[in-house]
């Protein structure tokens, strides 16, 4: 996926949004991928930090009413949560779009999890180092649903550094499942997390058709 720009559209290049002429009416293909894991982790900044338009936030501030119930250690610096989600947008020259949709982190808005999956292709979970347990109920809900996905580890400022491998044993993660350090404030750090998601979803669809061949 070539991802340089060529304008100032905020588009991953081409001659429009698709890499088409004016005169061509190609209807571009989509796809959905989920940005998940705990509260704090960065999932608001990645959709942020890569989405080609202004992403549409429902952060709410924290409050009074949070005190117990949303757990801030590690993220006490955190004044705000997504309560509903994120989304954003990213256009390739080869017709292909991607939707991006953060799914909120607290469990008091997990119900909202069944919506925000349907028809996605895949999740990328984020996980913190400081808080790498608050990533296992993410890991559950997609192995239960079928839905590939790769652990963005993101690499906050001061946090532990560990192994990728290290991190898939703590997560009881098998073989296949990527796990990938990355930066949710670094553009090029977020285009290889999203390029070797799909590339697994690729590679699972593969394995899948020759299964049933």
């Amino acid at each position: 996926m070539d991802s340089n720009r060529s304008d100032g559209t905020g588009h991953f290049g081409g001659t429009d949004h698709f890499g088409s002429t004016a005169d061509e009416a190609a209807v571009p293909a989509t796809a959905k991928i989920l940005i998940a894991g705990g509260f704090g982790v960065g999932k608001t900044t990645l959709v942020g930090t890569i989405s080609e338009i202004r992403p549409l936030r429902t952060e709410e501030p924290l409050s009074n009413h949070s005190v117990g119930v949303d757990d801030v250690q590690g993220v006490r610096a955190k004044t705000t949560t997504t309560v509903a989600m994120d989304f954003g947008r990213i256009s390739f020259q080869s017709q292909l779009v991607l939707y991006l949709f953060g799914t909120p982190g607290q469990e008091r808005f997990w119900f909202m999890w069944d919506d925000l999956s349907v028809g996605a292709i895949g999740a990328v979970i984020m996980a913190d180092t400081r808080r790498i347990g608050d990533c296992f109920a993410s890991i559950d809900y997609f192995e239960r649903n079928g839905t590939p996905f790769v652990i963005a580890v993101n690499c906050f400022d001061g946090a532990p550094r560990f192994e990728p491998e290290d991190i898939r044993i703590a997560l009881t993660l098998g073989p296949d499942v990527p796990v990938v350090l990355c930066d949710a404030r670094d553009r090029d750090s977020v285009k290889k997390v999203l390029v070797g998601l799909v590339r697994y979803v690729m590679t699972n669809n593969q394995t899948s058709q020759a299964a049933r061949a």
